[in-house]
This record gives C-alpha cells, structure tokens and sequence, in this order.
C-alpha cells in the first residue's frame, strides 16, 4: 500500500450509513406550529394504521380465546352458544370467516346478525365473500325464519 492512505478507513456500517444519507437526501424539519402539529397528526395517524395491521384479532387476547371457542365448537350444539359468547363479549366478528362460522348457529336472530355484519363488511369493502360463503348463503335461502331468508336473499343480491 502506498504511504499515502494514512487516514482511517470506513467501517462497512459507516459506508451503509453515507450510502443512504446520499441517496434520501436531506429532509428538513417542518416549520412553524403549522407545520408541526400537521406532521404530528400525520404520524399519529400512520401508527394507528400500523398498528391495525399488526395487532391480535378483534377484542386481543380474550378475543383470541373466543374465536378459538367458536372454531372448536363447530359441528358441536355448543356452537350457537359459543357465538353468542363471541357476540356479547366482543362484538360481531370482523372476519369472513369467522363470520360464515356464525352462519351455521341454530338461533335464527344470531344468524340474521351475523348476515348484516356480513353485509356491512362487504359493503364497506373489507370483506371478502368467497365461494362458500355464498353456498352458505344460496342455503340461508331457503331457511324457515324470514328474516334470516330474507336477509340471506337481499345479500346475494348485492354480490
């Protein structure tokens, strides 16, 4: 090496980090009380969504365990009571799935709740309805309470 490369070499860290600073640039702070409260509620409402992404299932923990109670109780006669658990401690399921778990209760009233909770998903675009779903549905039909039938009739229609 010649004798003029005395100065302290760049550990690969440090070469990562001026990589990055030349290619992203420099970002100023924003300016004012404006200009600041703005970036503080564009960042508090970037977390909120973040953490909607990665966060446990509706209702955390206990949620978790109800959802898992309602899945286990599927094909059982514990089902409807399962779901009504589910509905009173949580609310009405946000997820398809779960949802379409709901269908198959005995109690006309929980199935036609969860039919609107199905409806207002799908209209409001987050929720799916797959195949089965629909099945589930072309089923609910014909089904002996009218209010199930016909909330199961107005749905199919809207898909």
């Amino acid at each position: 090496m010649s004798g003029s490369d005395d100065r302290p070499k760049l550990s690969f860290s440090e070469r990562d980090r001026l990589r990055r600073e030349r290619e992203r640039g420099y970002e100023p702070a924003p300016r004012g009380a404006a200009a600041k409260a703005r970036s503080k509620d564009a960042t508090a409402t970037y977390l909120k969504e973040v953490d909607k992404l990665f966060s446990d299932a509706q209702g955390g923990a206990a949620g978790d365990a109800l959802a898992k109670a309602v899945e286990q109780a599927h094909g059982t006669p514990e089902l409807t009571a399962a779901c009504a658990a589910y509905r009173d401690g949580v609310g009405m399921p946000a997820d398809a799935s779960l949802l379409s778990l709901f269908l198959d209760a005995e109690d006309p009233a929980l199935v036609a709740e969860a039919l609107r909770a199905l409806a207002a998903g799908h209209a409001e675009g987050r929720l799916e309805i797959s195949r089965g779903v629909k099945s589930q549905l072309r089923v609910l039909e014909q089904h002996s309470d009218d209010d199930v039938a016909y909330e199961a009739e107005e749905l199919l229609a809207r898909l």
